[in-house]
């Protein structure tokens, strides 16, 4: 099996100021796909065709967040909120069609105490979403995001996340693996690995503890955890959702180095 990889725009090359700009330089450097966060400022046709242009997929889009000047980071763990969620996942189908983008990452919000209203509020409007991205044969996402980098995100337990997947059982939902989360919440990489990989859509990769390339100083054994997904037969993509300690195209030696190409 052999592993691919997606430059993330929100994180690499960051050497263009804009996202828009940043699909071109990832095509120059080798990738055949990207993934992003939600191309905030920019409108349908302007994302769409910066990605034409490049010539590359979009295989991953973060939902709509709302206003992330005030911190808001997702509206599905928040009672009272359900409205704007609905709205945040039209939009973003939106988007994710314009970009042929068939995963749509759905972020839960900050909850500083959370309660079984919470839950409830969880549940259901994954449900929705599903629902809504089904018709359009999206694949929804949800991403356990680790307490040091986000403080208050709901969605912050692989366990939860995955017994939720389990229970509401649809092709159309799946667990979104971070290496770089993973270890952060509950180690266990390979075991972790193991458990969770029937169960997943899309991995991201990025060391611990300071979120630069894989073969940077850090917690995880990246030639060991790469092997690992290659030996267990995972056949997406792997995003790269780490922050170059240097200049991006310097970083992605790496992968060579690996063993593996673009």
């Amino acid at each position: 099996m052999v592993l691919k990889f997606a430059s993330n725009l929100s994180f690499m090359f960051t050497e263009a100021p804009n996202i828009v700009d940043r699909y071109q330089l990832a095509k120059q450097a080798g990738f055949k796909a990207v993934e992003s966060g939600f191309p905030f400022g920019f409108s349908v046709q302007q994302v769409a065709e910066a990605k034409k242009k490049a010539n590359v997929d979009q295989i991953l889009l973060n939902v709509f967040t709302g206003d992330v000047t005030k911190g808001e980071l997702g509206f599905a763990a928040i009672p009272g909120e359900e409205e704007n969620f609905k709205k945040s996942i039209e939009k973003t189908i939106e988007y994710a069609k314009s970009l042929d983008c068939k995963m749509i990452h759905v972020m839960s919000g900050k909850v500083e105490t959370p309660t079984a209203a919470n839950d409830v509020a969880y549940e259901n409007n994954l449900l929705y979403a599903v629902e809504k991205c089904k018709k359009e044969d999206i694949v929804v996402v949800i991403e356990p995001i680790n307490n040091y980098s986000v403080p208050n995100y709901y969605m912050n337990n692989f366990q939860k996340g995955f017994n939720l997947v389990k229970k509401i059982n649809s092709s159309h939902l799946k667990l979104q693996l971070d290496i770089f989360h993973l270890q952060h919440c509950c180690g266990n990489i390979t075991k972790s690995v193991q458990e969770f990989l029937p169960y997943v859509g899309h991995i991201q990769i990025a060391q611990v503890p300071d979120r630069h390339e894989p073969d940077t100083s850090g917690e995880i054994d990246y030639k060991y955890v790469l092997s690992l997904l290659e030996t267990a037969g995972y056949a997406g993509y792997i995003g790269l959702e780490y922050r170059p300690k240097s200049s991006t195209t310097e970083g992605l030696n790496w992968i060579k180095k690996y063993g593996y190409s673009l």
